[in-house]
């Protein structure tokens, strides 16, 4: 009976998905000829049948780009990012997008090992360290086995330290893979959508204004009240904003 029902859902998906890549095709011939407005209602529309991928998310924010929208422009080149990362066209085009945003906020460098690390995480998304802890793990048990069944000794030991050395990737993949999935949990990031948004120092209105930030600003949140984010910016600065000022990615 369930598999009835998995077999008729499918075929219930069909014409949806026949549907997406349709108004998919007709977008990019849309964003082609110019019509990035009639581009972005078709991307938007598939969205709203329920598919999300990096692709559409990268052509979904090139529109809104075009049309100088600037905040969904940087969001949706930050979600693309999320689903595929390290992509060099994702970044570039968001690397512009961000040029059109007013707050100028400088980084704090990361240094020595800490900078190492995490650059080394970044190489990889978390599923990408999972297959490769799997495969590493597969020529691990191959070479294992070859030393086991190995006769000669010269053989015995290559198989054997090429096989510890796959064990080891294996393990690191693991851990990379946990620590990203750890990090991604720990670190909720959002998206201005506002022109412009007063930050105070405390989660109400009679509180100080801070300072100022505007559309497409990135941010981190720390904490939630009620209606209020408290927020990290990449220079360290904190203060609180309501909700209804961002999107959250």
């Amino acid at each position: 009976m369930k598999s009835l029902l998995l077999y008729f859902l499918m075929l219930g998906c069909i014409p949806l998905m026949a549907q997406n890549e349709a108004l998919f095709e007709e977008a990019n011939a849309n964003y082609n000829d110019g019509n990035y407005q009639e581009a972005l209602e078709n991307y938007q529309q598939i969205l709203t049948n329920g598919e999300t991928s990096a692709a559409l998310y990268f052509n979904l924010a090139n529109a809104h780009y075009k049309l100088n929208n600037i905040a969904p422009g940087v969001y949706y080149y930050e979600k693309a990012l999320q689903l595929k990362p390290n992509d060099k066209d994702i970044e570039n085009n968001l690397e512009f997008a961000r040029n059109m945003v007013i707050d100028d906020i400088e980084e704090i460098p990361e240094t020595g090992l800490s900078k190492m690390f995490n650059n080394t995480i970044s190489k990889l998304s978390f599923d990408g360290w999972g297959w490769m802890a799997i495969v590493s793990s597969i020529i691990f048990a191959i070479l294992f086995l070859l030393y086991y069944f190995s006769a000669g000794t010269k053989f015995k030991r290559l198989f054997f330290g090429v096989s510890m050395l796959f064990l080891i990737v294996s393990l690191g993949s693991v851990g990379f893979a946990y620590q990203q999935q750890l990090s991604i949990q720990n670190s909720q990031y959002a998206i201005i959508f506002s022109e412009e948004v007063p930050v105070r120092s405390e989660p109400n209105l009679r509180s100080d204004e801070l300072f100022l930030l505007h559309e497409g600003t990135k941010l981190k949140v720390l904490e939630t009240f009620q209606d209020w984010i408290m927020l990290e910016l990449s220079n360290g600065a904190q203060g609180w904003i309501t909700k209804n000022e961002v999107r959250f990615l």
